[in-house]
């Protein structure tokens, strides 16, 4: 019988030990934060879309971290900054950001001290001229000399994923800023996405022009644009229309 007890409290302890270890372990898995095993598809390089978006009043309240106090801003409209952005991956993947929302290191989202969140900015590598636009929904980076912090899809796609930092520029986009009306062609549709994928890379280096893949109902649509010009808009669905893409189609956004 004192044997059988002596078992049971000896498991107790190493239970509780485990647990305290656990808990020491703090809220992330990793120590240190990597890249993804795998690149980005270009589905997951696409440029997030501005909307009409609700702030969230919880994350836009004055905050402290390390002993420096953030205001976040109501209104983000005519913002624009440079500075240093560094990307977040592998650690963070699937936590929670500042405004509740899930962080996928493959999704256009980034972080910064005091944006509103959500809301939108185009980001610009000034070192190779490569933009993207991301949604701000999370906070940080907290270092005195980062502006933001992307996603591991958003360096990628701007080709800064393998030095870790580049020095940017930042510009808010809002719905009222918005480009105006632009035109998008879509070329073809198919349910397998490397297929779509490959032709999408084609046509980039053929018409020099940006390429979006929406993805709807288990199907692929490849759209090229967009273009600004509406003269060169049917000059090209034209020249897709001669090369073998007869069922390419004008589309205009809202």
């Amino acid at each position: 019988m004192y044997n059988i007890i002596k078992i049971l409290i000896i498991t107790s302890v190493i239970t509780l030990l485990a647990a305290c270890s656990s808990s020491n372990a703090g809220r992330y898995s990793m120590r240190h934060d990597s890249a993804p095993l795998r690149k980005p598809t270009v589905l997951e390089m696409q440029d997030a879309v501005v909307t009409d978006v609700i702030k969230s009043a919880s994350a836009g309240r004055p905050y402290e971290v390390r002993g420096k106090r953030y205001t976040p801003m109501l209104d983000e409209t005519g913002y624009i900054a440079e500075g240093i952005a560094s990307w977040y991956g592998r650690k963070f993947h699937n936590h929670h950001t500042s405004n509740g929302e899930v962080y996928n290191m493959f999704a256009m989202t980034a972080a910064h001290k005091t944006l509103p969140l959500p809301s939108f900015a185009r980001v610009t590598n000034l070192e190779n001229g490569k933009s993207a636009i991301v949604r701000i929904n999370d906070r940080g980076p907290f270092h005195d000399n980062r502006l933001i912090d992307l996603s591991y899809s958003a360096a990628y796609k701007l080709g800064y994923h393998l030095q870790g930092t580049a020095r940017v520029k930042v510009e808010a986009i809002t719905l009222a800023s918005s480009a105006p009306r632009l035109s998008y062609i879509q070329v073809a549709a198919g349910s397998t996405l490397s297929n779509i994928e490959a032709l999408a890379f084609k046509l980039r280096q053929q018409y020099h022009l940006p390429t979006n893949i929406v993805a709807k109902d288990n199907m692929y649509r490849l759209r090229l644009g967009p273009i600004k010009n509406a003269d060169e808009a049917q000059n090209v669905l034209k020249q897709l229309k001669q090369n073998q893409f007869q069922n390419a189609f004008l589309l205009y956004s809202e």
